[in-house]
Order: C-alpha cells, then structure tokens, then sequence
C-alpha cells in the first residue's frame, strides 16, 4: 500500500536545481522554470528535461523539437519565480528579461550562470509529464557562481 504522505516526504527531498527553459515555434518564444532536468549521457552528450503535458511550453518542444537551459545562479530566486507563471496568464515574461536567442532560435538569459541548447532525439510519456531527451548541441558559460537549488527557495514542485 503506498503512504502519500511517505511518497511526498521521500520524493521531495530529491535534489532539484533551477533552471529557465527557452522555448520556440517559428517566431513565437515562450520561457518556464525547469527543475526535473538531469545530464544523461557522456556521449552522446544528452539532458533529460521533464515537461508538464499540459503546458504551452510542452506544445512548443513537440513542434520545434528544440529547447536551451539557462542554469540560473543562487540569487536569482525571483527569476525562477517570473518563470513559473503560464504564458496565457502573465503574457510576454521576457519582456524585463535580457536575453538572446542561440543556435537554436531558443531564447538563453544572458545573466545566467551559462546555458545548454538541446535537439530532441527522444521522448517518454508516462504520467502528466513528458520527458524529452535532448541532445547537446551548443553550449556557453557566462560566469562563475553557485547554482540556484530548488530546496534552497523554500518551494516544493513534486511529490
């Protein structure tokens, strides 16, 4: 029998860094804070980056089949939090932000700690998340730092 409570407790201390994923399609760019991300292989080079189905965002990696990872600092708590609010609900959320679009045509923060953009060369979907494997295929650093940490802010996502 699974104990919820057990389930949220034990789950929840799974370490979680931060991090603002770009997202496009076409001309249309879109940002939300990621946080089940994981590096998945040497070689290739891939990330795993899990994604709500229900999401505008989750709409625009099925279609342009791209994302980039801006790895977002220990001070920049408040940024994760623009990035949390739907698109449909806050509108433009880099409108205040200096960001720049890379190889992919995703948008990258440009005072993150530095960035990864990925291809998507796989996809699980299980459960009310997809996880996207994505492959490496152009990355930057911007500066040195202490990564953002989700158990750092107090929030808790999962569970």
């Amino acid at each position: 029998m699974l104990d919820e409570q057990a389930k949220k407790t034990i789950l929840r201390k799974i370490p979680h860094g931060l991090y603002v994923c770009g997202v496009k399609d076409g001309d249309e760019v879109n940002g939300f804070t990621a946080s089940w991300v994981m590096q998945a292989s040497f070689q290739p080079p891939l990330v795993v980056n899990c994604v709500n189905r229900n999401s505008g965002s989750h709409a625009m990696i099925q279609s342009s089949q791209v994302f980039a990872l801006s790895f977002l600092e220990a001070s920049q708590k408040e940024l994760a939090q623009k990035f949390f609010k739907p698109q449909r609900r806050v509108g433009n959320k880099f409108e205040d932000v200096e960001f720049y679009l890379g190889e992919t045509g995703c948008p990258i923060i440009s005072d993150s700690l530095g960035y990864v953009e990925c291809r998507v060369v796989g996809t699980v979907e299980h459960g009310d998340h997809t996880v996207f494997v994505g492959e490496v295929i152009a990355a930057g650093v911007h500066r040195d730092g202490e990564p953002l940490l989700l158990e750092s802010t107090g929030w808790q996502y999962g569970g």
